[in-house]
C-alpha cells in the first residue's frame, strides 16, 4: 500500500472511468456455472482452485482481533504487510534493523498455512530522514542495496514475492517521479534494485507494483508497460507487475483485461495487489475479479483490508465485509467470479428451472395466463402442475446474482427501470442484462430464498397479509418475513 498512514498528503487520483458493464459481466462469466454446492465456498480456497490466490493487506496491530483474525484465516492464502515492511520500520535508522513487526505477520501466516508478498523495498514514501537526505550517489546506492539484501536475507524462504520498487513512475506521465533514488541515482536505480534482490533472493518472484495502470491507454500504464519490455529484452530480472486497483464506485475500466493481458504477453505475472472499490459494487468486484480469471497469468488478487473500518478509505465502505464483519453483497460476488459459492446460494443451479413458491402464501410466481408481452405485472397463483408460465431458469450472472426468465413468455423477472421504491410491482420484459433484472439469492434458515433485487436493493415480496391468488409481486426493504422468503422446486 501506497500512503496508508498519509492522509493529509493523499495524492493518488482514483480511476473514475465507467467500468464494465453489466452486459460485459453476463459476456464474461459464460453461459452455465456449476452448481454453487460443489464449488469452494471461501475466497482463498475458491482462488486455489484456479491455482490463484486471493489475499488481504494486514495490520500486526489487528491481529489480536479476533474477528479480524478470524475472517483472515478462514478466507485468505495470501497475506501483504500494511507497513511492517517499510522503511521507516525496518530500517529507522542506518544498520539498524527492526524485524519484529514483520516477523509477528510473518509468523501467523506460516502457522496459518498463508503465503506472505513483501511490500515494499525500494519506495520514496515513509522512508525515514536518514536517507531521503542522501546526497551522494556511492552512499546512496549502498545503502539502497544493503536495505534490499538485508531485508531479503532475513526473509528468504518466508516471501513468496516482493514488491520491489513501488509507485516509482510519476502521475499522468511515462516518466519517473522525483524521489531521492530518482534525484541522487538516476534512471538505473530501479534496475539495479531488481538486481540485487535476484541476487539477494533468487526463489522469490520480483515484482514492480503501482497505482493508476490499469488503464491501458493512459501515460502512466504506457511507461511502466515500456519498462518492463525493456526490461525483458535485456534479461532485467522481472517476474510480476503489480496493478493496485484502487477503484472509484465505477470499478475497473473498460481496458482492465486488456491490460492485465498485455502485460501478461511480455512474461511476467499480473496481479491486482491493493483492491478497493469505493461502495463495493457487486458488479464492479466482479467485473474486477472476473478480468483476473480471464487472463491466465493473472495470478492472484489483494484487497487492501478486511473489513470497512479496516480500510484507508473507511468512509467509502470499499472491502468486502462490513465493520462488523459480516460479508457484504460484494463478496459474494467475487466469490462467484472466481468460481466459489456460499451457503447462501447452494441449492441453486445455474440453467436449472424452478417455480418459485412464496412461504407465506403458498403460492407460486405467476405470469398471467396468456400475458407474455413486456410489462405483463407478476403475481402470486396456485401451483398448477408444472405450466411454462409459473416455470423459471435460474442463470447465474458474473456478479454472483441471478437472471430468472420465464418458461412460457421467454421474458424476464424485471423491475421496472428507474422504479425502485417500496411497493414497485414486478413484470415481464425482455432480457438486457441490467441490473434490474439482477436478483441476489440469499439462503435462510428454513431453506428458502430471500432475493434482493441488485439495482434497488429491495426484496421480491408478496405484500404481508395478501396470500389470495392473485396477490401482486413486488418489492420492499428486506424485513426476513415469511412473505420474503421464496422456495426453489
Amino acid at each position: 500500500m501506497s500512503w496508508l498512514n498519509e492522509r493529509p498528503r493523499l495524492r493518488k487520483a482514483l480511476v473514475s472511468v465507467t467500468g464494465l458493464t453489466a452486459g460485459t459481466v453476463l459476456a464474461l462469466a459464460g453461459t452455465s456455472a456449476p452448481a454453487a454446492h460443489a464449488a469452494s465456498s471461501t475466497l482463498g480456497a475458491a482462488a486455489a482452485d484456479s491455482g490463484r490466490y486471493f489475499g488481504t493487506a494486514v495490520a500486526a496491530g489487528r491481529l489480536g482481533d479476533s474477528t479480524y483474525s478470524t475472517i483472515l484465516d478462514r478466507e485468505f492464502n495470501m497475506i501483504t504487510p500494511e507497513n511492517e515492511m517499510k522503511w521507516d520500520t525496518i530500517e529507522p535508522s542506518r544498520g539498524n534493523f527492526n524485524f519484529g513487526p514483520g516477523d509477528q505477520i510473518v509468523g501467523h501466516a506460516t502457522a496459518h498455512g498463508q503465503r506472505m508478498r513483501g511490500h515494499t523495498l525500494v519506495w520514496h514514501s515513509q522512508l525515514p530522514g536518514w536517507v531521503s537526505g542522501i546526497r551522494d550517489a556511492n552512499t546512496l546506492r549502498s545503502v539502497m542495496n544493503n536495505h534490499i539484501t538485508t531485508a531479503m536475507n532475513h526473509y528468504k524462504g518466508k516471501i513468496y514475492a516482493w514488491d520491489v520498487v513501488n509507485e516509482a513512475f510519476a502521475d499522468g506521465s511515462t516518466q519517473h517521479r522525483s524521489s531521492v533514488f530518482q534525484d541522487v541515482l538516476g534512471n538505473g536505480f530501479i534496475e539495479e534494485a531488481f538486481r540485487t534482490a535476484r541476487a539477494a533472493d533468487p526463489s522469490a518472484k520480483l515484482c514492480y507494483n503501482d497505482y493508476n495502470i490499469e488503464n491501458w491507454s493512459d501515460a502512466k500504464t504506457q511507461g511502466v508497460y515500456n519498462m518492463v519490455r525493456d526490461f525483458k529484452s535485456r534479461g532485467v530480472p522481472i517476474d510480476c507487475v503489480g496493478l493496485q486497483s484502487h477503484f472509484g464506485a465505477g470499478g475497473p475500466p473498460s481496458s482492465f483485461q486488456t491490460t492485465l493481458a498485455n502485460f501478461a504477453a511480455l512474461g511476467v505475472d499480473v496481479q491486482s495487489t491493493e483492491l478497493d472499490i469505493a461502495q463495493a459494487s457487486p458488479t464492479a468486484y466482479a467485473n474486477t475479479v472476473q478480468a483476473c480469471m480471464n487472463v491466465p497469468r493473472c495470478t492472484g488478487i489483494t484487497v487492501w483490508g478486511i473489513r470497512d473500518s479496516d480500510s484507508w478509505r473507511s468512509g467509502e465502505n470499499p472491502l468486502l465485509f462490513s465493520n462488523n464483519g459480516s460479508k457484504k453483497p460484494a463478496y459474494d460476488a467475487a466469490l462467484s467470479a472466481l468460481g466459489g459459492g456460499t451457503g447462501n446460494s447452494g441449492g441453486i443451479v445455474s440453467g436449472q428451472v424452478y417455480a418459485l413458491s412464496d412461504v407465506a402464501a403458498g403460492r407460486v410466481l405467476d405470469v398471467p395466463s396468456g400475458q407474455t408481452a413486456n410489462g405483463t405485472p407478476l403475481q402470486a397463483w396456485d401451483a398448477n402442475g408444472g405450466a411454462a408460465n409459473q416455470q423459471w431458469r435460474a442463470n447465474q450472472n458474473g456478479d454472483g446474482s441471478y437472471t430468472l426468465t420465464n418458461i412460457g413468455s421467454g421474458r424476464v423477472l424485471d423491475e421496472p427501470g428507474g422504479q425502485t421504491g417500496n411497493g414497485t410491482r414486478m413484470e415481464l420484459w425482455d432480457a438486457n442484462g441490467g441490473t434490474n433484472q439482477h436478483w441476489r439469492a440469499s439462503r435462510n434458515g428454513d431453506g428458502s430464498y430471500t432475493l434482493i433485487n441488485v439495482d434497488s436493493g429491495r426484496a421480491l415480496e408478496i405484500p404481508g397479509g395478501q396470500t389470495a391468488n392473485g396477490a401482486p409481486v413486488q418489492i420492499w426493504d428486506s424485513s426476513g418475513g415469511a412473505n420474503q422468503h421464496w422456495n426453489f422446486r
